[in-house]
């Protein structure tokens, strides 16, 4: 979910950025800089690159399930991303989706994200993608806290 899709908005998030935790040199336990009940929203409106048939998960011009996942996990991503700390990412470990409704192109998916419980490192969201009043996919994602540099290096010796 690194690659960013250009029908994808910017995501509001209900943090305000006057309440930023301040980073200090000590690194501070997740649940203190990630608290429970986070939240973002990110929209894709549908095109032909979004369908099942251009992704390769099915033959059907409709969202193709693994672009609902995607715009789901960059739901949890921007639920927390302003609040990391220096040098510190999350990274997607786990994901339970149930895709319910097709969606057609050139109607617009909203995911919405909320961080439901924060165990150590481990970041738990609960997701719902919705078009207008329908559910479309709803599920979990958890997502782990890592800092960034090492993860990438230790990524690169295992390659």
């Amino acid at each position: 979910m690194d690659q960013e899709h250009p029908a994808e908005r910017a995501p509001e998030s209900a943090s305000d950025a006057s309440t930023q935790p301040q980073v200090s040199a000590v690194s501070p336990q997740p649940q203190s800089v990630l608290p429970p009940g986070l939240t973002a929203r990110v929209e894709l409106t549908v095109t032909d690159l979004d369908t099942a048939q251009a992704v390769g998960s099915g033959d059907v011009p409709v969202l193709g399930t693994p672009r609902v996942l995607a715009l789901a996990e960059a739901a949890t991503v921007a639920a927390t991303a302003s609040r990391l700390p220096a040098g510190m990412t999350t990274v997607g470990m786990r994901v339970e989706l149930d895709h319910r409704v097709p969606t057609p192109v050139g109607r617009t998916a909203v995911a919405q994200a909320r961080l439901a419980k924060v165990d150590g490192r481990r970041l738990l969201f609960e997701v719902a993608v919705t078009e207008g009043a329908t559910t479309v996919a709803e599920g979990r994602v958890e997502r782990v806290l890592v800092d960034r540099q090492r993860f990438v290096a230790r990524a690169q010796e295992t390659a």
